[in-house]
């Protein structure tokens, strides 16, 4: 077995664990809790969920360039030798980083904040705007898994 192979399965497995958090989040558990829980318990539901599910985001916030740049140098060598849809897929990947980081260090914990002091009308604004990046995000992550899966195209 090549060093590829590990490299490669660690990229997917960091690649799933995100793109599908966002999408169980969005499509399943938003939902959920709407339809079940008052906005003070949907408010802290969410701050777990957000404190749990960002541990996981940090391993595929650093796994992903890490394995990403040694498929790279292994498949491509140097920068300029790589295709099209790799550097496509980097900058995505930069953004969506971008967005996470917006995400973490500025609207979560100004949710923390709310919930600490009970405002739920400020809570559930900041959760709006988490939804949104959440969502962006994951719209973008769906356009990598979809990149990826049809690079033999480009």
């Amino acid at each position: 077995m090549t060093l590829f192979a590990p490299l490669y399965a660690l990229h997917v497995l960091a690649a799933v664990v995100w793109v599908g958090g966002m999408f169980f989040a969005w499509m399943v558990l938003r939902p959920a809790a709407v339809a079940t829980l008052q906005a003070p318990e949907r408010l802290r539901l969410w701050a777990e969920v957000f404190r749990r599910f960002f541990q996981w985001v940090w391993t595929a916030v650093v796994a992903l360039p890490l394995s990403g740049i040694g498929m790279w140098h292994l498949s491509f060598g140097a920068l300029q030798g790589a295709p099209r849809y790799v550097h496509v897929m980097t900058g995505l990947y930069l953004v969506m980083l971008a967005l996470f980081l917006r995400l973490q260090l500025l609207q979560l914990p100004a949710l923390k904040r709310a919930i600490e002091v009970q405002d739920w009308p400020a809570g559930g604004a900041m959760l709006g705007k988490i939804r949104k990046l959440v969502g962006l995000n994951l719209l973008l992550g769906l356009s990598v898994v979809a990149l990826a899966s049809a690079r033999p195209l480009f």
